[in-house]
């Protein structure tokens, strides 16, 4: 750990314990040498975050301060000397034995098709139900909240964004709304409850649509709301919708597939009609899955995900034929939400695990809270961009956002 600019209390697994700083802020305990020697033979973050999804490793204190590592591992340079010495003493210790997460990567290619994104949306959204209502809000929003300010309730925050998204789309009672990638339906119950819509939500989990339906009937909108399982590739050709939302689902769709995409979006939308569009950006070009960072994502979290740019989505969306009408960055509105949810898992950390396992509560755990210090960061964004379907010249929104604050 040479270099490293914090203090931690590093723990072995035959009870010896080594401070390194002054005061310890936490302490990191291997309970086999075997993640030593992997982390000599191996040395990348990926390997410390497999090593505690596995139970070989883990910490005492405050988990934000641990994914401070993951940099100090990431600049870490040693002279050819200490290479050396390290690798004689790794290679002493025993290799690791026993279960290993699999690694999803190889039924994963980044080519989106029908079939692998079903897959992809079901690895992570088909955990559980009831797994995800343990930390999500009241109304089950899975993306962004809206905090007016920090010390606001996330189940406040996450109205506050429904509301925000309705009044952006200037809903009226009537409109026909789609939402695609609707999640548990908390946004076309609102919309309906609301502002009066007829909403159509479409999803690739079947949990997610299992819980939306039961929603809809619930809540007596059966009327109103409709949620089916389907591709957004599958919309019939003779839809046509006064709005659409797409909220925390861009991600899913991949960067080769983002013309397409929005061509359907803009066939399904009517002239003159809004399209929200909702999703996480990351400040570089592209997506490189060889970035510590993408191969955790990919490997772990997201099978498939993929982010950009919000300048280059702007101008995908204008090469589909929408016209920019507003855009909105939450990126610190992000990083209060992940806090939310990370201190709410771990609250219910025994109900987790009962749900969907330990791994996969040290996998959420860990995932959440280093998303929250990209975002705190700058490394991550998450953009409302608001596009219009042109039709002749008009102006389908007010002539100043005074509406959206009444």
């Amino acid at each position: 750990m040479r270099g490293y600019p914090g203090s931690l209390t590093v723990r072995l697994w035959n009870g010896a314990q080594h401070t390194l700083g002054n005061a310890s802020s936490f302490t990191l305990v291997l309970r086999h040498p075997a993640v030593l020697r992997e982390l000599v033979l191996r040395p990348s973050p990926v390997q410390l975050a497999d090593a505690y999804f596995n139970g070989l490793l883990d910490f005492e204190g405050d988990l934000f301060e641990v994914i401070v590592l993951k940099a100090h591992f990431e600049r870490l340079a040693l002279n050819w000397r200490d290479k050396l010495d390290l690798l004689r003493h790794a290679l002493r210790l025993p290799p690791r034995q026993g279960l290993q997460l699999a690694d999803i990567t190889g039924r994963f290619n980044h080519r989106h098709s029908r079939t692998s994104d079903r897959e992809a949306i079901s690895h992570h959204y088909d955990v559980s139900n009831a797994f995800y209502r343990l930390w999500l809000d009241e109304q089950m929003v899975y993306s962004c909240a809206y905090f007016r300010h920090p010390s606001e309730s996330l189940d406040q925050a996450q109205r506050n964004k429904l509301e925000h998204i309705c009044r952006k789309l200037r809903l009226s009672p009537g409109d026909r709304l789609l939402d695609i990638g609707c999640g548990w339906g908390a946004l076309v119950c609102w919309a309906a409850r609301h502002h009066g819509v007829i909403a159509h939500g479409i999803t690739l989990s079947e949990e997610q649509l299992a819980y939306a339906q039961e929603r809809v009937h619930r809540e007596g909108l059966e009327s109103q709301v409709t949620v089916e399982l389907r591709d957004y590739r599958d919309l019939p050709q003779d839809s046509r919708f006064d709005k659409v939302s797409s909220v925390g689902m861009f991600e899913h769709v991949g960067l080769r597939n983002q013309s397409l995409y929005l061509n359907h979006v803009r066939g399904a939308l009517r002239p003159g009609g809004l399209f929200l569009n909702h999703g996480i950006t990351h400040d570089e070009d592209g997506w490189n899955p060889g970035a510590v960072a993408s191969e955790f994502i990919n490997r772990y979290v997201f099978p498939d995900g993929e982010l950009d740019r919000v300048s280059n989505i702007q101008l995908a969306m204008e090469r589909a034929g929408f016209e920019i009408i507003d855009v909105e960055g939450l990126r610190p509105h992000y990083a209060l939400t992940l806090r939310h949810w990370v201190q709410r898992l771990e609250t219910h950390r025994e109900a987790a695990i009962a749900q969907a396992g330990e791994s996969a509560y040290r996998v959420w755990r860990l995932y959440m809270a280093a998303c929250a210090l990209e975002f705190e960061s700058g490394g991550t964004g998450v953009y409302q961009i608001l596009g219009g379907r042109p039709d002749g010249g008009s102006w389908p929104a007010p002539l100043t956002r005074e509406d959206i604050y009444r």
